[in-house]
């Protein structure tokens, strides 16, 4: 028998993560009797998963929203959550208004925006799920609600558009990571022999014993044979977790740092733990501070559903938790 080197791993080789031509951003296509969105809805949803930092962020601002809305009978609570969670997410948001016969609102629903699609007559909106056939809204009942594009006008997009390919690497690095482990590959080994002594058969015998001692999907580890070997004809060699260098925390604390900037959100009201002594500051004024710039931006966006009602059902109070600004210091004069 000719003596050669053999060597073989237990397990295929795994993808960190099958990616989505998301940023492939193309114009309005029309389609039958609508237009599609510019990117892929279902990708934009399945995004705001993709990493903590950029789902808490538009959640806080969800909950905010959620926290000093005013509701009613007509548009409750629940119907504003997703009226807000879809504009946070998608750029877009619909309102229906259903009316009795006398043209008086009985109530606002909300129609999901990821199947929402416009007609090629603006004015027209269709309801479009999956396998199902469409559904057109009579016309003037729908409200659309867009964040500004600047190549295009028939649908919005969200801001944070720029930070996904941030969140998506967060989201590679915490795969990796966790495969990593999965797999077994900090406490693997690799069993090296040289001892000729040993016939195929044993060596056989040997490679079923340890494919066979884990199980699936754990402690992969590699076994080669490499006869006529001198000294240490056996070694197990253990494979370190150092060997992975794949620069963990520093991937995601840079990529935490951008969604954060994507998304203007103070960082303690997040939950993030400060990686220095003096911590992120007085929580009561980057609070104060984000509500006057933030939250106060997006309910003025979410009111103008009242002018196009003619009626004002979308009311906010702001929480006691919020401050109010400090009065300006002396010697400076109101802008504008």
């Amino acid at each position: 028998m000719t003596n050669k080197i053999e060597a073989f791993t237990f397990g295929d080789p795994e993808p960190v993560m099958s990616g989505r031509g998301l940023i492939d951003y193309l114009e309005c296509i029309k389609y039958s009797k609508w237009y599609e969105p510019p990117l892929s809805l279902d990708g934009l949803a399945r995004a705001s998963r993709a990493s903590v930092h950029h789902s808490s962020a538009m959640l806080v601002k969800r909950n905010i929203l959620s926290s000093s809305f005013v509701p009613s009978r007509i548009f409750p609570r629940s119907a504003f959550e997703r009226y807000a969670w879809e504009f946070l997410v998608f750029g877009n948001a619909y309102i229906e208004r259903r009316t009795n016969r006398l043209g008086e609102t009985l109530s606002l629903d909300v129609p999901l925006a990821k199947y929402v699609r416009r007609g090629i007559e603006l004015d027209r909106y269709y309801f479009v799920p999956a396998f199902e056939l469409e559904h057109e809204f009579p016309r003037g009942s729908i409200f659309h609600l867009i964040e500004p594009d600047l190549n295009q006008e028939v649908y919005g997009l969200p801001q944070y558009l720029a930070a996904l390919n941030a969140a998506f690497l967060n989201e590679s690095a915490t795969l990796f990571r966790r495969r990593y482990y999965n797999n077994g590959s900090h406490a693997g080994f690799i069993l090296y022999m040289t001892d000729a002594a040993h016939n195929q058969e044993d060596i056989d015998g040997l490679r079923q014993a340890l494919k066979d001692s884990k199980g699936p999907g754990n402690f992969r580890n590699l076994f080669m044979y490499a006869p006529n070997g001198k000294k240490d004809g056996i070694q197990l060699i253990p494979v370190s977790e150092v060997s992975a260098k794949d620069d963990f925390l520093n991937i995601k604390n840079t990529t935490r740092d951008d969604q954060l900037a994507a998304h203007r959100v103070p960082p303690q009201l997040m939950g993030v733990l400060p990686s220095n002594v003096g911590g992120f500051g007085d929580v009561e004024k980057a609070a104060a501070v984000f509500w006057a710039y933030e939250i106060e931006p997006l309910q003025a966006r979410l009111r103008d559903v009242n002018a196009w009602l003619g009626e004002e059902l979308v009311r906010f109070e702001r929480p006691e938790i919020f401050p109010q600004p400090q009065a300006r210091p002396p010697g400076l004069s109101a802008p504008g």
